[in-house]
Formats: structure tokens, sequence, C-alpha cells
């Protein structure tokens, strides 16, 4: 796909877009943009469409389990999905993974400026592009990966606001594919610390789907049985509030878990201001045995050559219980380890670099050579008894 951002082109007729998506399926994916006529229609209303049960029946759509693809057919629950995002009207809103177009259609009833849909899945291009029709002005597709689009690009400029204004008139909403919610969770939490990608507008907002397992741990409390990485990553940077649970029988196809609608404001100050690979590393750390004391995860950030006594001097520094579980572990401790960290690293600028599954694989590797080597000489004492 381009790095650059994608360039409008005039939009086809339905039927050149459905061969031209059939076409897409078999060549390399490109990132390119539909944009409606333009215009715009106060106190907008959709027109009469076909169901998103006969869109799917229409363009003979499937969901594709190695996508984790689930469609939400009931109107009332994309509607329900979207009234978490707040006050839409007169909104940007990107959609993610729009799909068949369900949450698109309740995003766009709710009376928004422009809606962004990035869509990966070329199958699905026709039918958002027959919403696109329906409402002149209003919507803009990309065909591209979540993942890589530049989102630095995606909004006007005059929307920016500064960091501690209240949050700009754009928001994300998704009901993301289980396989790409949580790479892409921490993509955006990055984005996030560094205030850049959708958050170069300022503190835009995020109403997205995920696992419900997936939503306890990114709103898991301390001493809570889900606390975990996520829990500490997304509480430290957002306020992170579960909505609601959808019931798993709700999609089409069902899928195995239920799901819940999770929404996002990142905070005007981080809960630990340190830098989001620093943190990322010591709560990774902390969580490798969540089922030990704590101490075990965090000795794991030193060199074998003098870890107990730094990891030692770290707790003690940052006044943390060592017989902690790491599910125990609060904000504040969090932010004292990580503070107490950043002092190590900056008097010994190798900490930071170092990895301590590198270690473990260079000894393991050691040990093979060293075993392999051995056995000539075993062999030739053998020989000459």
């Amino acid at each position: 796909m381009a790095s650059a951002p994608a360039q409008p082109v005039a939009l086809p007729p339905l039927t050149d877009a459905l061969d031209g998506s059939m076409r897409a399926a078999g060549r390399k994916e490109q990132e390119f943009c539909l944009m409606a006529v333009s215009g715009k229609v106060a106190g907008f209303h959709l027109p009469p469409l076909p169901t998103v049960g006969e869109i799917i029946k229409l363009f003979r759509l499937k969901a594709q389990k190695q996508l984790s693809q689930n469609f939400l057919l009931d109107l009332r629950l994309t509607d329900k999905i979207v009234r978490q995002a707040g006050e839409l009207k007169n909104a940007h809103v990107c959609e993610v993974g729009p799909g068949p177009g369900g949450i698109t259609r309740s995003i766009l009833s709710a009376g928004v400026e422009q809606l962004l849909l990035i869509e990966k899945d070329a199958r699905f291009i026709p039918g958002l592009q027959m919403l696109s029709e329906a409402a002149p002005g209003k919507v803009r597709i990309v065909h591209g990966d979540i993942l890589t689009y530049k989102m630095e690009k995606a909004f006007p400029k005059h929307l920016k606001k500064n960091w501690e204004d209240e949050p700009p008139d754009i928001h994300i909403i998704g009901n993301l594919p289980f396989s790409v919610s949580t790479p892409l969770i921490i993509k955006w939490l990055e984005n996030v610390s560094r205030k850049d990608g959708p958050f170069i507008y300022g503190r835009t907002q995020m109403t997205l789907t995920f696992q419900k397992e997936v939503a306890e741990r990114l709103t898991a409390n301390p001493g809570g049985k889900q606390r975990s990485r996520l829990s500490v990553m997304s509480q430290h940077l957002c306020t992170v509030e579960n909505c609601f649970v959808i019931p798993g029988q709700a999609f089409v196809p069902k899928p195995e878990v239920d799901v819940a609608v999770v929404h996002f404001t990142p905070l005007v100050q981080p809960k630990i201001e340190q830098p989001f690979e620093l943190v990322e590393k010591v709560v990774r750390s902390v969580f490798q045995f969540r089922r030990k004391y704590c101490f075990r995860g965090i000795e794991t950030l030193f060199p074998e050559n003098g870890r107990l006594k730094r990891t030692e001097q770290l707790m003690m520094t940052a006044n943390v219980d060592p017989t902690l579980r790491p599910f125990q572990l609060s904000m504040s401790h969090f932010r004292n380890l990580c503070n107490t960290y950043r002092k190590m690293c900056d008097e010994d600028p190798s900490l930071f670099v170092y990895n301590y599954r590198e270690e473990l694989r260079h000894k393991k590797m050691m040990g093979r050579l060293l075993k392999s080597t051995s056995q000539p000489k075993q062999i030739e004492e053998e020989d000459q008894l």
C-alpha cells in the first residue's frame, strides 16, 4: 500500500465499482478514495435503502473467518454504539472497518458533517459506495489498512485543538475485527502518548468494540483478576469506559465470545509522564510472570550480572512491596517504578536497550553449542578405550 495519503477520484458507476473490487482482490492491495458528489443536505436523513442483510445478499458477502469478520445487522444496536460516542451532529468521524455498513448508517443518521470510511476488504466497497451516493458530499471511502493509513491528514486542519482544550469535534468509531483490535489500540495509545496520528488534532475520542474479555482487561482496576498490561497502558493515558456488552448471537456469523463497546478519551496529563516505550517495557516486564510476586518480573529489566542488587534498589526507591502480585500494583506503583527506572537508565544507558529474552536465547544457543562441541571429544575418548 502506498505510504502517501490517497487522492480523491471521480465516483464510478456502481456496476463498475463492483467489477473493480473483484479485480482488486487479485492484485496487490492499494489505497484509493471514492468521493461522493459534492453538496450538502439540510436536516439530513438517509433515503430508503436496501437493508444491511439485503446488501450482504446483493453483493454475496461472506464474513471471512481468517479476518475475524462478524457482521452486526441490528440497527438498534448500531445506533446504541454510535450514541456512546456522544454528540455527533456536524462532527467529523472516521469509521474503521465499516464492512457492510450497519454502523455507517447509524453514524450518518446522527447528522455528521463528514464521514471517512477505511475498509481493507475490497468486497465491501460497492455496498459502501451505495451509502456514499445516498449521502451526497458526506462520505469519503478509503480502501486501505488502518494499521498503516496516515491519520495525520485524515481531517481538515481547522479542526485542530490544543491538547489542554476540550476534545476536537472528531471521533473514531469501529466494530474492530478481533485479530486487529489489540495491536491497533496499542498503536493508538502510542499515538496518544506522542500526540500524533489521529491525536495530532487534539484529544480525539474513540468508541470501539473488543472481545468482552479484552474490554474487561482494558478497564480492570488494581486487584481485579483481569488487571493486565492493557489495563495500565490504556488507563495511564486515557479515561476508559466499558459502555455495554453485545451478546455474540447478535452478530453474523455468531462469534464464540460476547463483544463489548469501549469509549476512550485521552487525558490532558498522562498518569505516568515517561516515554511510551519505557512505560511499556516496565509494565510488560512486571506482567511477564503475573502469578508470581512482582519482584520476579521486575528483575527481568536488568542483566544477570548485578540483577538482584539493581532489582532491590529499584523496588526500594520506588517504595513497592516485592511480595505484591502484578495485578495488585496501583497506578502510583507503576509511576514510581517507571520514574525510578528512568533515573537508572539515565545513569546507565545500556539498561534501556537490555533485552531479557535475548539474553535467554543467547544462553540457550551457547548451551547447545557447548553440548555439540563436547560430543566429538567423548567419542574420541571412547575410541581410545
